[in-house]
């Protein structure tokens, strides 16, 4: 299979004929048709995490079922599935608490993956998927059945950026509706919350960015009010269009710890703030705990948007059917593995919502 591989971090991807193994019990090969990418691939590529080298990273994946390992009963060869870096167990103790995106199981693919280089040198899977390749190998618990007439294109959002940011709404802060709520980053996570905050019925939704584009993107995916942050004083908009009071949830969807800063101020007493986006390691913010704790405020981390695949998906692809989720206008750009370069620098240069890999 191709595949295109980090061989030092910062530096472009390479391109490379990889071998993959088998599925075993327990796991499943897939065709990836569409894998779109993910600033969490960006910050693994350059350092951001640490990690071993060379690997294969992609993790916002959809394709066909190929084959699958011994005890995989949910899923058979031409399924459609989004594949996601979601591997749970369905037993342990997070699991039996509904909270598989922070299963504690290792699997055997955690401890050995099934990517090698033609001469048997072991690639890493990167954040467990690997999908910036025609083809990878997952437990079955990482896919999904889909609806075969969802592009796949499309579909591969659904593996990251859309139950991420629409999670973090719906699922990690249960959003009620009527509420005044705050999002801030309008990328491709930063608008499925903005989408979150309205299937969810709040009755103000503020979108906040320093870019113009993602501000109207914004408008267009449900945002009621937009604010650049660049040239406005954010905390006097968001409490004149809050009754004075502040945002009842603020969703801080980038990395950035001026962003958690900022969202903190932004809130109402007994509101809510999600971090959602994910900063480089050794990252450190500072806040004012005693009006945190005085103004009965919470603050939430959410992961993966609290997703239960298995309940979540055909939630998200019924509300997609219905016209109520927007998929297709998050694509910006379709690129073949060969220009994956291009499609990474147009994304870290701000110029596209989703950016995705197309493969024939």
């Amino acid at each position: 299979m191709k595949a295109a591989i980090c061989k030092e971090f910062g530096q472009p991807l390479v391109v490379e004929e990889l071998e993959l193994a088998p599925p075993a019990a327990g796991e499943v090969k897939v065709d990836i048709h569409a894998c779109a990418i993910c600033h969490s691939d960006i910050l693994y590529m350059d350092g951001a995490w640490g990690g071993d080298l060379p690997c294969v990273f992609g993790h916002e994946a959809a394709g066909v079922v190929e084959q699958t390992g011994d005890g995989v009963d949910h899923l058979n060869p031409g399924d459609h599935v989004v594949v996601t870096l979601i591997r749970s167990c369905g037993s342990c103790y997070f699991c039996s608490q509904g909270e598989p995106h922070i299963c504690e199981t290792q699997f055997a693919l955690d401890k050995k993956g099934p990517i090698t280089s033609s001469d048997g040198t072991a690639i890493k899977q990167g954040l467990r998927t690997g999908a910036f390749a025609e083809q990878v190998v997952v437990h079955s618990s990482q896919a999904v059945n889909i609806p075969k007439e969802i592009p796949l294109d499309s579909a591969s959002l659904l593996a990251c950026g859309v139950i991420t940011g629409l999670g973090a709404v719906v699922n990690t802060a249960a959003v009620k509706p009527a509420s005044n709520v705050v999002v801030i980053g309008t990328g491709g996570v930063g608008l499925n919350s903005v989408q979150g905050a309205v299937l969810c019925g709040a009755q103000c939704v503020i979108a906040v960015d320093i870019t113009e584009s993602k501000l109207d993107a914004a408008k267009a995916f449900g945002a009621m009010h937009t604010i650049n942050s660049a040239n406005k004083n954010l905390k006097e908009r968001v409490f004149g269009l809050t009754q004075s009071r502040g945002a009842d949830y603020v969703f801080v969807t980038v990395g950035s710890a001026k962003a958690i800063e900022q969202g903190a101020e932004l809130l109402r007493k007994g509101g809510t703030m999600v971090i959602v986006g994910m900063t480089a390691e050794g990252v450190k913010t500072e806040l004012e705990t005693l009006e945190i704790a005085n103004n009965a405020q919470r603050i939430l981390g959410s992961k993966m948007g609290a997703t239960r695949l298995q309940l979540d998906m055909p939630k998200l692809v019924n509300w997609y059917q219905q016209g109520r989720l927007k998929l297709d206008e998050l694509v910006s750009g379709r690129y073949p593995l060969d220009q994956i370069n291009e499609a990474i620098a147009s994304t870290k240069q701000g110029d596209a919502l989703r950016n995705v890999v197309v493969f024939d």
